[in-house]
């Protein structure tokens, strides 16, 4: 089992960070993922609980679905489909405020289906987390 985590601190208040993170269809402006579309609302909608967000870009048709949903403070989420090479795959994110800004922690654990490139999925998945909460920041300016 692989595991990564990531923290970021945002200036902003916690309450404008979640919301803005768990605008699921945002992504497109910011995360630097392509496009990003809500394929099925969930509760509250439209980013709550069984919300699947798909991931256009690389043609994979990546789908997560979100599982939990605890305003300002966590949500978890799970693949649903696609994501080759990558098994089991969990993550949650979570919020918590510090210093009149925001903590964030992204975490994610998954296996690889590809022998012997775990490590290096996971060095990968460290650098997409990371560049999409800059992304976040530069979008929260």
């Amino acid at each position: 089992m692989q595991h990564v985590e990531v923290h970021h601190h945002f200036r902003a208040p916690i309450e404008r960070v979640w919301e803005r993170y768990t605008d699921h269809a945002s992504w497109s402006d910011w995360a630097g993922l392509g496009r990003v579309t809500v394929a099925r609302q969930g509760v509250p909608a439209p980013n709550g609980v069984g919300c699947v967000r798909e991931f256009a870009a690389g043609g994979m048709g990546l789908q997560e679905e979100v599982l939990t949903f605890e305003a300002p403070r966590r949500m978890t989420y799970r693949i649903a489909r696609g994501g080759w090479p990558l098994a089991d795959h969990a993550g949650e994110v979570t919020f918590a405020p510090r210093d009149g800004g925001t903590d964030v922690t992204w975490r994610c654990h998954f296996r690889c289906r590809a022998p012997g490139l775990g490590g290096l999925v996971r060095i990968g998945i460290t650098r997409v987390f990371r560049a999409a909460l800059r992304g976040l920041e530069r979008d929260l300016g």
